[in-house]
């Protein structure tokens, strides 16, 4: 390495997974031409990695605020390019982060032009998915098993349930960062060809919990959900008191799979999934949106969440280049269903060019991966650049989504790392 070349990351090099860092390259030539790096591991062992071309300025610094990258895994000016552009060099593979005790590491470098052997800098970026004072708790109920988040100090904070397809604790640590208290339950813990139907009660047990808990103050509580979960998080609105706002992602607006079940009824008969209608392209990953029965269908209409019910607020989030399922026509189904029914407690916002897996900003960009939910490799869509800004976009309204219709009276503070 040279002795000359400096990369910082500012303010600092070890942050919260859902800040930006500002990278700088200060003691090149004057312009001089040089590859930037970005390399991490994640929980599987997979490797992921980024690289872009920059050419330093007259005075031999590179600031990736406000310089372009010329050419490699993205072009322009994107600040956090090299962490959102990480990909394996494998296909079909998503950037694996479940557990949220374990940070999300980044060796950031700079090489001379095109020589991966010839590095002149290097700078470890830590990026925490859980604030100091934040406490996680393993927590299993008769009928749920998840992860309590809770803020330090006395509260009262707002309380959020998050509800994934499969186990995740990545955005459940990130908000409770932000001060709520917030649990985070996957929709599987078991491969879903086992499961026969869906208890409502066992999510209704849940919210249950979570409303106990001592540092609660919200008068109700809030639902986060994604993909298979967000026909739980309407089900929920739908049938149970006190959920005030609910976060629908890239999900369905009516049951899907298996029926729905509450307090020992059927309440939702299922859309049924015909793999024979997906569409399989030649990297191996198939677009699955058309095999899930149409929910707009006059014969499937009594799969739909009975949403006219609920009492609290929704945001209806929907990506346009969804190739899981055609949730911009499902989030428009669900407004004029309200509509119809002379209500006006939702808010909308859909992203052109965003895919299916909307996660917190600056995580790996995933175009496909496997898919346990059908067990088969599929396209999410979306395309990168893009993509990412939505992401980003999202991650505060969401937030806000919350924190006006979860409010408590005392103030939240910002934890620290």
């Amino acid at each position: 390495m040279s002795s000359q070349v400096r990369l910082r990351l500012l303010p600092s090099a070890r942050c919260l997974f859902d800040e930006p860092v500002q990278v700088k390259v200060e003691g090149l030539r004057s312009r001089q031409v040089v590859t930037m790096r970005a390399r991490s591991t994640d929980e599987k062992g997979v490797v992921f990695s980024s690289s872009a071309t920059y050419r330093a300025d007259g005075s031999g610094e590179i600031d990736l605020l406000r310089d372009p990258s010329l050419s490699g895994s993205y072009v322009g000016v994107e600040p956090m390019g090299l962490l959102w552009s990480l990909k394996a060099d494998a296909l079909h593979k998503r950037f694996q982060k479940p557990c949220a005790l374990k940070p999300h590491v980044v060796k950031f470098s700079v090489h001379e032009e095109d020589r991966e052997d010839r590095m002149l800098a290097e700078v470890t970026n830590e990026r925490l998915l859980i604030g100091n004072g934040v406490s996680r708790v393993t927590v299993k109920g008769r009928n749920f098993q998840g992860v309590l988040f809770t803020p330090p100090g006395q509260g009262p904070f707002p309380a959020v349930l998050d509800l994934s397809t499969f186990t995740s604790e990545k955005r459940a640590s990130l908000l409770a960062n932000k001060g709520f208290v917030v649990l985070a339950v996957p929709v599987y813990t078991d491969k879903p060809h086992n499961i026969k139907q869906t208890n409502l009660d066992h999510f209704k047990e849940a919210v249950d919990f979570l409303q106990q808990q001592p540092k609660v103050g919200s008068k109700g509580v809030g639902i986060v959900s994604q993909s298979k979960g967000g026909e739980i998080a309407l089900s929920l609105a739908a049938f149970l008191p006190g959920v005030e706002a609910t976060v629908w992602i890239n999900g369905c607006s009516a049951v899907s799979l298996v029926p729905l079940y509450y307090e020992n009824q059927q309440i939702i008969p299922p859309l049924l999934f015909d793999t024979t209608k997906m569409i399989h392209t030649e990297s191996g990953a198939s677009i699955m949106q058309y095999g899930l029965e149409n929910p707009l269908a006059e014969e499937n209409k009594h799969s739909l969440v009975p949403i006219e019910q609920a009492k609290g607020r929704f945001l209806f989030v929907a990506s346009e280049d969804d190739l899981c399922w055609d949730t911009k026509a499902c989030m428009d189904q669900m407004v004029e269903r309200l509509k119809h029914h002379g209500k006006e407690n939702f808010e909308t916002v859909w992203y052109p060019g965003a895919g299916h897996l909307m996660e917190p900003p600056y995580s790996p960009y995933c175009p496909s991966s496997f898919n346990g939910f059908i067990s088969y490799v599929v396209l999410w869509g979306g395309e990168a650049r893009v993509h990412a800004a939505a992401e980003v976009h999202l991650w505060s309204t969401i937030q806000e989504f919350f924190r006006t219709h979860l409010s408590c009276d005392a103030a939240q503070t910002k934890p620290k790392l």
